[in-house]
């Protein structure tokens, strides 16, 4: 282990997505920094951030930011956040997405539930997080008091209202899923990793900058 309790592999990829903060647009950034202000606003009034990431299946780019989220948050040392992820609809974690997420450098565990395993991923300071698809109102997630961030343009459209959230912010990604079947199905896949890694290092950079 290193970098306090990151796996080498791990802290490594890491440490190469926040060299790439110049390659995060302009106005990308401003959404980053509100969900940065917003992370630590929820954390002066409450002592803790809980985020859920919603994107239509709960399979892909909702289940990368859950995984990236509290990664960033470990690593620029932002205690009191907890990540969650949801769909409008509930389907499976994809299984291109969870070896993306092994590729960077986490420890990735699926259960023997083919439909919708229970996955286990660990490899920095904490509980291994637990994910599975579920739609965001499920029991298991927060039911109020939550920053609802809406990773893909359906959900985001779809639902304009999250029922118990004190903040909702737009995150929109491509989905990787306009690659599946093809040769550059695994390049997509890391693509989409590495950016929703990239974006929210840099958004709990700032937030831990605001907190010093």
């Amino acid at each position: 282990m290193s970098r306090a309790g990151f796996t080498e592999p791990l802290a490594g990829w890491l440490e190469a997505r926040a060299a790439e903060e110049g390659e995060i647009p302009t106005p990308r950034r401003a959404e980053l920094e509100g969900l940065a202000a917003t992370v630590v606003e929820r954390i002066a009034a409450t002592g803790g951030a809980d985020l859920v990431f919603v994107c239509t299946h709960n399979s892909r780019r909702s289940q990368l930011a859950q995984v990236w989220a509290q990664v960033a948050a470990a690593w620029h040392g932002v205690a009191g956040v907890r990540s969650f992820s949801g769909g409008t609809e509930a389907t499976a974690f994809d299984a291109r997405a969870r070896a993306a997420v092994a590729r960077a450098g986490a420890m990735v565990e699926s259960g023997p539930t083919a439909a919708n395993p229970l996955v286990s991923v660990s490899g920095w300071p904490g509980e291994p997080l637990r994910c599975w698809s579920k739609r965001f109102g499920d029991i298991a997630n927060p039911q109020s008091g939550f920053v609802a961030v809406m990773t893909c343009g359906s959900a985001d459209e779809a639902c304009p209202v999250v029922p118990g959230a004190a903040a909702r912010i737009a995150l929109r990604y491509v989905d990787p899923k306009v690659s599946d079947g093809t040769p550059e199905e695994s390049q997509t896949y890391d693509e989409r990793s590495r950016e929703i890694a990239r974006d929210l290092l840099y958004a709990f950079s700032r937030a831990a900058a605001a907190r010093d």
